[in-house]
Order: structure tokens, then sequence, then C-alpha cells
């Protein structure tokens, strides 16, 4: 019913941390990083969002939200409220954390390529 508003929050935080990570960068003007972490911290940020898109208007499809107060179906009904915060709990989280997971295997598969690349470079010249 409101599973998209958990990796929504976590898409909050990230958009956050990359624009602040982004302002350091700047400052910091270090050229030593292929791929600065502001830029793979965003990866995440366009996942989540997008996740977290795709996910409203599936639930829009169904009618579980609203273009009216309270915009979400299961706030109408207090038994609907405990149900829809279990599915927040349990499905939201699950998917934040599977998306999050994901990001992470693709930092590894980034740095073994950084790395590959660095030692092609030194072998060269």
């Amino acid at each position: 019913m409101a599973c998209f508003l958990v990796s929504a929050a976590e898409a909050v935080v990230a958009t956050v941390a990359v624009k602040a990570m982004e302002k350091k960068e700047r400052s910091a003007k270090s050229g030593a990083d292929r791929c600065p972490f502001s830029r793979k911290l965003g990866w995440l940020r366009n996942m989540l969002w997008g996740g977290s898109a795709l996910l409203a208007f599936e639930h829009v499809w169904h009618g579980e939200v609203t273009p009216w107060f309270p915009f979400l179906t299961a706030m109408d009904n207090p038994a609907d409220k405990a149900e829809m915060f279990g599915e927040m709990a349990t499905v939201g989280v699950s998917m934040a954390v599977l998306v999050t997971c994901v990001w992470l295997v693709m930092l590894l598969v980034s740095a073994a390529i950084e790395k590959r690349e660095d030692k092609k470079a030194e072998a060269e010249g």
C-alpha cells in the first residue's frame, strides 16, 4: 500500500548526500578518482527514485493511492493502517535493502574495473 515510501525516503537521503558529496569534492578538487564517489552515490539515488516512482505508479494504478486527502486509501481505516505499516516494514524495507545491495555490488565491480585499468596504465608507461 505504501511500500514505495520507504525507498522514496532513502532516495531523499541519498539525494542530500549526493549534493553534500559534490560540494565536498568541488572544494577538494582532487582529480585522482576516475569516477568520483558522488557519481557512484548518484547511481543509488537514481535507482531508488526510479523504483519508488514505478511502485507509486503501480499503487495509483490499483487505486491504493488517490489524488485527494489522505492520499493513501489505507489511512481511512485504523485496521488498514496497521497492515500498511506492516507492509512498509517488511516489503518496503526489503526492497530498499535489495536496491542498496545491488548498488554495493556495482561499487565492487566499479572498483575492480578501476583497479584493472590502473594496472594496465602502470604496465604501459
